[in-house]
This record gives structure tokens, sequence and C-alpha cells, in this order.
């Protein structure tokens, strides 16, 4: 039987480019101990298209984050030319990506989430911003369609809203490629998050940690930078709480249709003893400090048995 070629998607030139790199470097190693053959291609969204017709691989593992990568769009393309890819397929991708999409497709299920009020960034200004904290307190500003907690901003007070709106210069170029922007309340809970993989085609939740960050939340720098975070596994929260994040991360996963891996991030206010559903990564990192191999690892499951199971469960179709 002839070795399997696998081609490796990295990097995507968007703001998630370096954890796309690290996460890739992780999975190489994985690949080549499972005796495959592997190559990278450094995916540039102008050009794979006509790219990827040049590789002749038996499967593509996506080690992309963030758009062009996880929402749908590389997926589309690797589905267009019969080529088999790892992780979710290209609905589910859209449907995750997409925060508010993914809301709307849990919003019949059990799930609690945060309710949220979309906005054109064009249409944003100083005055909205005050009405909303003069009638909710403390909120949320987040891109619609991102990873990685880029552009979350926690805005708690009237100096913060005036602080945001005054650096023009960091508002222009943090959401330079978002144009769609999600504001919900402000929770002061426990970060949490569970990693769902998926063995012979059923969804299982593995276990929760809680996310105890050095910043004021679970922001870009604390997720990938050594030291920045600290990682309680398992959670101590109560055993019902515990449950429900497994059981809501495997309702998320299966109701949107995700496939191999996926990561699901909740926020339990301990003082209303409240879960609230976050959002869905179907790409969570697998860097050497990111939580999915470490729930892996307290599981004693194997990161090379993960990546063989996610090139298993490989489709070059819905």
């Amino acid at each position: 039987m002839n070795k399997k070629n696998i081609l490796i998607l990295t990097g995507g030139y968007n703001e998630e480019h370096e954890v796309s790199l690290s996460t890739a470097s992780e999975v190489k190693k994985s690949i080549k101990k499972l005796n495959y053959d592997s190559q990278s291609l450094v995916v540039n969204p102008q050009s794979f298209h006509y790219e990827i017709k040049k590789y002749n691989a038996d499967i593509c593992f996506n080690a992309l984050h963030g758009s062009f990568g996880e929402d749908g769009e590389i997926q589309q393309i690797l589905l267009d030319n019969n080529i088999r890819f790892t992780h979710s397929g290209v609905k589910a991708s859209k449907l995750a990506f997409d925060k508010d999409l993914t809301k709307k497709t849990i919003e019949k299920t059990k799930v609690n989430y945060l309710k949220s009020i979309l906005f054109n960034k064009s249409k944003i200004n100083i005055d909205i911003f005050k009405s909303l904290f003069e009638q909710f307190g403390s909120f949320v500003l987040k891109p619609v369609a991102s990873g990685s907690s880029y552009g979350v901003q926690v805005i708690q007070s009237m100096q913060d809203i005036k602080s945001f709106f005054f650096n023009n210069f960091e508002k222009k170029n943090l959401y330079k490629n978002h144009n769609l922007l999600m504001i919900e309340p402000y929770i002061n809970g426990k970060e949490l998050t569970v990693a769902v993989i998926e063995e012979k085609g059923i969804a299982k939740p593995i276990e929760v940690t809680e996310v105890i960050s050095k910043n004021l939340f679970f922001d870009y720098e604390a997720k990938y930078s050594k030291g920045a975070s600290k990682h309680l596994l398992p959670a101590e929260i109560p055993k019902k709480i515990y449950q429900e994040c497994l059981e809501n991360a495997k309702i998320v996963h299966d109701s949107l249709g995700c496939r191999g891996v996926s990561r699901s991030d909740f926020l339990y206010d301990e003082k209303k003893n409240n879960l609230f559903f976050l959002e869905i990564n179907t790409q969570p990192g697998l860097t050497s400090v990111s939580l999915v191999p470490e729930q892996l690892i307290y599981n004693k499951i194997d990161f090379t048995t993960l990546i063989k199971n996610l090139l298993d469960s490989s489709l070059c179709q819905e």
C-alpha cells in the first residue's frame, strides 16, 4: 500500500497567521510519527485556488485559523476540486465562524447563550456606546466573524468609551477587516472551555478547563503567550455545571454539523449560577500551549491519535 501524502495548509496571511504556523509545526511532528509523507503550503488567499491544483496530495490537513481557513471559503475550494480535507465542512465552518449564525442555529436547543446586538462598523458612534452603557452597564465589543478573541474589547466605564473613540488610529486598524461587530453584556464570571473530538463519527466531549488570564479576559495575548494565563483542569465548578458544559459543547458541535474536533467556550456566572455559551471554534489551536492538546493529555489520549483520527475522518464532500 502506498504511503499517504499529506499536504498541511498553514499561514493564511490574517491576524492568526503565526498561530497557524505553530499549529502546523506540531501537526507535522505527528504526521511524521504516523509514517506519512508530508509537505506544507503557506496559504495565500489570493492565489490558493490555482496553487492547490499543482499538488497531488491524498489529504489536506487544514492547520489554518481565522478567515479563509475556518470560515468555509477554503473548504469550498477543496470541495470543488474533489480534495479530501480535515475538520469541518463548508456549511459547519460558515455557521461556526459567524457568532450570530451560531446563535441562530442553536436557539431552539437547551443551550443558554448571551443575547447580542449587531452593528455595522460605520454606524457605531460615541452616543450609541453611551446609551448602551447607561442601559446595560459594562459590555463587550467583538467582530462577528473572527477567532482567537481577536478585536475583543471590554467597555466598563464612560472613560473606556472616550478612550475607544478618541484613539481613532487603533480603532480603524483593529477592525479594518471587520465591518460587522457584535455587542454582548459583560459577565464577570469563570471562563471555561470544552474540547469535543470525534471517534468513528461520534462526538465526545473531553473535559472542562477553567482559564484564568492575567489580563482582563482570555484575549489573544493570553491564549498564545506562555505564562499569560493559567489553566485549571479539571475546572473547579459545581458538578452540575461541569456536566452541563460537556453536554452543551456536544449539542453545539452536533447542531452545527461539525466534524473531527471543535472547542466551545463558556462563561459561568457564579453569583447567579448561570452558564452561558460564548462561541465554538471548528479549528482550535494545536500549539504547545493550546487547550485541546492539554485536555487530551489529561485523558491519556495521545496527540498523534487525534491527528490520525482527523486524517481518517477527512472527506471530499459535505
